[in-house]
């Protein structure tokens, strides 16, 4: 531990945190843009400057200097720190001017208008006038996509971006290419980004430069009523939050939860909302002439009522959608039972659960934080980076830190980390079970192993 004064008060931090997060600690407000908690440190935005008494007499970035990093007094006077000098207020003033030499006047017509970070630290810590007389740079906007929106004027360089699709998403497409006034973020070659957590950099963006794009100029942020659900899109069941305006779903994003989800989520979580409202059935057709034609509700009832009639109880059955509710699929159960049939399921993909075998068969009981605490990890017949990507994200978090072996058995496919390729089948498992297999002596000495079995 490190104790430290700042802006008076006497504080103790873990002796690996930086002067940023000791201020927070303290209650001080720190401004930043590129500093983020679970990126690396940039320390390129320069926004988060303090005052550090007895350091060299100029503000130092707090994001990228250790408390470990600055001295006391000659006399074994604790180490100071001050958030709201003069020289730090001056400082900050004269970034934020530097920040908005280029950046265009579009906050009317920009998706973060309301929820962004330059508009409210502008606010807080900038000034009303600008010394800079001569053009803004102009920047052509790159297509990465047709779920992130980019306005590369609004672009501050922070690299957010850069750092979360390399380190978290663990694919580097995205770049800061240039230098002075050339520098962009940019893909290099235009094309689309691959990654299945890629609309997470919109909510990491601090600016306007990357939007969500199926929600482009659809409501402001202070229209939407804000309500905190769980997603239901994998069976990570992510913390999300679900805007909407009326009856209307508009987008969802997600909520910090440590334990499972960080503050990611996938993109078939972010995105699927649109499914609500586009390309939906919104009348009943019946088949007629081996054709599906228009129907009103009570031609499609006798359509039911005449096949269900003609039909003896056991040649009925009924499946439900993996998206009914509990409530729905009792109806339904309900509905087939009376009819004289017992042919119910509501797993499409085949699942072989079977309530008989109790929750162990379904559980995943080392639980999704957990797995930051293992040793070495098996997977068996699963693609976690489809399957579940945010699940995939917290092993690649876990692999990031070293000494994690990972062995696959099943499909053989990129899952954005290295790993041991052990075999496709029951033939595998077996060489494991025995003791044959070189990778069974590493589950062996792990103190700790992860076994994941997915659907395969």
């Amino acid at each position: 531990m490190a104790k430290l004064r700042i802006d008076g008060n006497e504080i103790e931090v873990p002796d690996h945190f930086t002067l940023l997060q000791a201020c927070e600690d303290a209650g001080a407000e720190v401004p930043r843009f590129c500093f983020h908690e679970r990126l690396s440190v940039a320390g390129n935005c320069r926004m988060c400057l303090v005052e550090v008494k007895g350091g060299p007499p100029k503000p130092q970035a707090s994001c990228a200097m250790s408390v470990r990093d600055i001295r006391g007094g000659p006399n074994g006077e604790l180490p100071e720190v001050f958030t709201n000098t003069p020289m730090v207020k001056k400082a900050r003033e004269g970034v934020m001017e530097f920040l908005l030499i280029n950046h265009p006047l579009d906050c009317p017509i920009c998706d973060q208008g309301g929820e962004c970070d330059l508009q409210d630290q502008a606010m807080a810590f900038g000034i009303d006038t600008s010394r800079y007389q001569e053009d803004k740079r102009a920047v052509e906007d790159k297509y990465i996509g047709p779920l992130v929106k980019t306005v590369m004027n609004r672009c501050i360089h922070c690299t957010r971006c850069v750092r979360f699709t390399t380190e978290v998403a663990g694919i580097s497409e995205l770049g800061l290419i240039g230098r002075g006034e050339d520098a962009e973020i940019t893909t290099y070659l235009e094309q689309a980004m691959t990654s299945e957590l890629q609309g997470n950099v919109v909510d990491l963006c601090p600016v306007g430069a990357l939007t969500s794009k199926p929600f482009a100029f659809t409501a402001r942020p202070w229209e939407l009523n804000k309500t905190e659900s769980i997603d239901v899109m994998d069976a990570v069941g992510s913390a999300i939050r679900v805007d909407t305006r009326g009856r209307e779903v508009m987008r969802i994003l997600p909520r910090v939860n440590e334990a499972i989800n960080e503050e990611w989520i996938s993109d078939k979580s972010r995105f699927i909302w649109d499914g609500l409202k586009t390309q939906r059935l919104d009348r009943p057709y019946v088949r007629r002439d081996g054709r599906l034609q228009p129907a009103t509700w009570a031609e499609a009832f006798g359509a039911v009522k005449a096949a269900v009639g003609a039909t003896s109880g056991e040649k009925i059955g009924a499946v439900a959608g993996d998206l009914a509710s509990v409530e729905e699929m009792y109806a339904l159960s309900e509905l087939v039972k009376s009819l004289g049939s017992v042919n119910l399921d509501c797993r499409q993909d085949g699942a072989a659960l079977d309530p008989s075998l109790g929750r162990a068969s379904y559980l995943f009981n080392p639980t999704i934080s957990g797995i930051d605490q293992a040793d070495a990890l098996l997977i068996i017949g699963a693609n976690p980076r489809f399957e579940a990507a945010i699940l995939n994200a917290r092993i690649r978090k876990r692999w990031r830190r070293g000494k994690f072996p990972i062995g696959v058995i099943g499909e053989r496919t990129e899952l954005r980390y290295s790993y041991d390729y052990l075999g496709g089948g029951p033939d595998t498992l077996k060489d494991l079970v025995d003791g044959t297999h070189a990778f069974a002596d590493v589950l062996k000495n792990a103190a700790r192993p992860l076994i994941i079995i997915g659907q395969g």
